[in-house]
């Protein structure tokens, strides 16, 4: 009874843990469109966004670390610690639990980049931290095909807002960029004249 107990508690976990990283993940690429807008409001400073950026960003690493867990360690689970590492390598749902893999690698990749951020240049950074956007669709597909709450009206409700979410992000993103207006034509400045005498 006890080890039944323990192994719906892990499956429960598991579903939940992948379902919070889910909207984690989409609140951080929400915030991380408007922190590269550089918005703010009088009430809600820019600090304050880029701050909960970081934040959130975080807490999405660590409900996606309890989701592999538990999802690994409970005995009745058909993914093993060797899928969960190598895409695409199991025999359970291999191309959803495998684009699962590749967002953990992705997100993976932005984290430890902006660990060192210091250490490298901002263009490098910035190019790695585009991994978000390529992370937040393939954890989406993940959780679509892999899910076993997916086709529920519940769980479609919540990916379907997810997605509302970060394409109005995309799409205000995209329209401001092509109504910012130009910059202005830089004057070419005079040679100083020398005079002597």
């Amino acid at each position: 009874m006890g080890a039944l107990v323990a192994n719906t508690t892990l499956w429960y976990m598991a579903r939940g843990t992948g379902f919070v990283a889910v909207i984690m993940l989409t609140t951080s690429v929400a915030l991380g469109i408007l922190t590269s807008m550089r918005w703010s409001a009088p009430a809600w400073p820019r600090f304050v966004t880029s701050t909960l950026h970081k934040n959130i960003s975080l807490l999405s690493v660590v409900f996606l670390a309890a989701h592999i867990a538990t999802t690994v360690f409970d005995p009745v689970s058909p993914v093993h610690l060797l899928n969960a590492i190598i895409p695409f390598s199991g025999t359970y749902r291999p191309l959803s639990i495998g684009l699962g893999v590749v967002a953990v690698d992705l997100l993976a990749a932005v984290v430890i980049s902006s660990v060192l951020k210091k250490h490298i240049s901002h263009r490098t950074w910035r190019t790695i931290h585009w991994g978000a956007y390529a992370c937040w669709p393939v954890a989406m597909l993940h959780g679509l095909g892999s899910g076993s709450d997916a086709s529920t009206t519940w769980a479609l409700a919540v990916y379907g807002t997810c997605a509302a979410v970060v394409m109005a992000g995309v799409a205000w993103r995209f329209t401001s960029f092509l109504l910012e207006p130009a910059p202005a034509p830089r004057t070419p400045r005079t040679p100083r004249t020398m005079h002597v005498g």
